[in-house]
């Protein structure tokens, strides 16, 4: 069985996107900028490809896909790959797309269950600021993955607020870098 991993890029200060998120703006004002690493970066586009040749499945939530979907089209995050993806959503929006990757499920179980069953022994990622802090509370995340990029946003929404209710031990793994990132990889310590 794959890891689950939640991978995020992030501010040096803790921010995931800038304020005023909005359908034109997925990662709010300024935000695309946490993303260049993986676009203008060689060593980011090889991390990227790496990550996606382990990937099995993807889980998000609604937001991360109403966000996104008019920019990944029926492909998803993971484009040419079509890896698929499990939305976190109490209800299915009238207007997926035709031959898409994604399903839509009601509950973190069944998001995961399926993910799992679809992945094999591959990796599952976990994107989205809210199911990733349910994944986190839950103890159901094996990796934590940051691309720490070298700007202070001063606003907008944190990888890490209201998480979790105790401490949750991390190992570093892998720590590699470029102008525009440093890419933190932890396994998650699981106490007992």
């Amino acid at each position: 069985m794959g890891y689950v991993i939640y991978d995020k890029s992030m501010s040096v200060d803790g921010y995931i996107a800038g304020a005023n998120m909005r359908v034109e703006a997925g990662l709010g004002d300024d935000g695309e900028r946490l993303h260049d690493w993986a676009f203008h970066d060689e060593a980011g586009r090889k991390l990227i490809q790496d990550e996606v040749a382990q990937l099995g499945a993807v889980i998000c939530g609604r937001t991360t896909y109403d966000m996104s979907i008019p920019h990944w089209g029926p492909d998803g995050p993971t484009a040419s790959a079509r890896v698929p993806v499990f939305v976190l959503s109490h209800n299915v929006p009238d207007d997926i797309p035709e031959g898409g990757v994604y399903t839509f499920v009601d509950d973190l179980e069944s998001a995961l269950a399926r993910a799992r069953e679809t992945a094999g022994d591959r990796n599952i990622s976990v994107m989205g600021a809210d199911v990733g802090r349910q994944f986190l509370r839950a103890g159901l995340v094996d990796v934590i993955s940051v691309h720490l990029v070298p700007v202070l946003f001063g606003s907008g929404l944190r990888m890490f607020d209201d998480v979790v209710d105790e401490h949750v031990t991390l190992e570093l793994d892998q720590v590699s870098g470029s102008p525009h990132a440093t890419h933190l990889r932890y396994r998650v310590v699981r106490e007992g």
